[in-house]
């Protein structure tokens, strides 16, 4: 294996000696991930990384966007996750290729239209002002909860997840969504943890349905029959781990970068018209998701590199993200970026279902912390990822 970031002419791999780049999307990785892409695209586009058992990386928005609508070649099973959330089982929808993927996308379709999410924006206001609430008066106050709870709390409601259960949730998607790089067994402790909860969760609903989207699943016909419970435990698992997480990470590297860049966060409260816009850019540039997995089902090529069939392939939407064949000064964060074609929810056929509500989520959740405080900084260094604190410190 060679040193972190070193690179080698993809023009000689062979199997014993392929285009390398000591590449990682997890944890502290992330603190200089956007230096490794600048690099990658520069002079490894397509690599290979001895991590979570060997992988390679796509880093290019052509190369991604194609991988993501060629399912024949690049599949999502046994899963797109690396390293697993913690159970093996596929989750439903996202590890099931087209056409077994297509009756379960037209079941949960019509749960996150864009009017349906527009329903939920008074709701998101009011638990975002109710957050800001808690904190008020303070001269320095962590809106780590903030950037976490708000999405929590909104999904957790239209999902039929008791809210009330939220520091729980919280602890187990800690473990599942970050403690399973360092230890698989805290990940799988979790995920099992969380599946019981949900099979208590369903039977319940099933005897007291009410109006929200477990109980509209419960109610629901796939291909002509009722879902069974194994199948109902799979998206439940995954629309806990996916929607609670995911858009926090946006709000938090939105929070972060207007701490830094005071003009940008004066324009914003002076019009926050721009706010979708400037959400828009934070989704590109800080991506929440930065790379998901994929199985070769067969032999290929790219870039004039082979690959064999059975090997794992990570399409890096962060990367893609920050193309500068697709975008201009690709490493800078323009708020007012007037095109702005980015794969932050992914592409093709697994693109994003949840991306209605996390727009949504992330406009007001920006909204009403600069609408409460026009004026922030960070009153200590941080990263833009992961849990940790993120202390602000309003200014007058």
């Amino acid at each position: 294996m060679t040193s972190s970031g070193d690179a080698t002419d993809p023009s000689t791999a062979t199997d014993a000696h392929r285009p390398r780049y000591d590449f990682d999307f997890h944890g502290p990785a992330l603190d200089t991930i956007f230096d490794d892409y600048e690099r990658m695209h520069r002079e490894c586009p397509v690599s290979w990384s001895d991590h979570y058992g060997g992988f390679w990386s796509l880093v290019r928005a052509d190369d991604v966007h194609a991988a993501e609508h060629d399912w024949d070649t690049f599949s999502v099973a046994p899963s797109m996750i690396l390293p697993s959330f913690g159970t093996d089982r596929p989750l439903i929808p996202l590890d099931i290729d087209p056409p077994a993927l297509t009756p379960y996308r037209q079941l949960l379709l019509p749960f996150f239209t864009p009017q349906r999410m527009d329903g939920l924006i008074p709701r998101t206001r009011e638990l975002a002002r109710q957050l800001l609430d808690q904190v008020e008066g303070q001269e320095v106050f962590d809106a780590a909860p903030y950037c976490r709870m708000l999405p929590s709390m909104v999904f957790s409601e239209y999902c039929g997840f008791p809210v009330e259960d939220a520091d729980r949730f919280d602890q187990w998607v800690d473990d599942i969504v970050f403690a399973r790089t360092d230890d698989e067994t805290v990940a799988r402790q979790a995920a099992a943890d969380v599946y019981d909860y949900f099979r208590a969760l369903i039977a319940l609903r099933r005897r007291e349905p009410g109006d929200d989207v477990i109980s509209g699943l419960l109610a629901a016909e796939v291909q002509g029959r009722p879902l069974d419970d194994e199948e109902m435990l799979d998206i439940c698992y995954l629309l806990f781990v996916a929607g609670l997480e995911t858009t926090a990470g946006t709000i938090r590297a939105g929070l972060w970068f207007l701490a830094q860049h005071p003009d940008d966060l004066a324009a914003l409260a002076a019009d926050p018209a721009r706010i979708p816009a400037a959400a828009e850019e934070f989704l590109r540039a800080l991506s929440p998701v930065q790379a998901m997995a994929r199985t070769l089902r067969r032999d290929t090529e790219i870039g004039g590199v082979p690959m064999r069939a059975g090997e794992r392939v990570v399409v890096v939407f962060g990367a893609a993200n920050r193309d500068p064949d697709r975008f201009e000064c690709p490493h800078e964060i323009r708020l007012d970026r007037a095109h702005n074609p980015h794969m932050a929810f992914g592409a093709g056929a697994h693109r994003c279902l949840g991306s209605n509500l996390a727009r949504r989520e992330v406009n007001v959740a920006l909204g009403e912390m600069i609408r409460r405080h026009p004026r922030f900084e960070l009153a200590e260094p941080a990263p833009w990822h992961g849990i940790g604190p993120l202390l602000l410190r309003p200014l007058p």
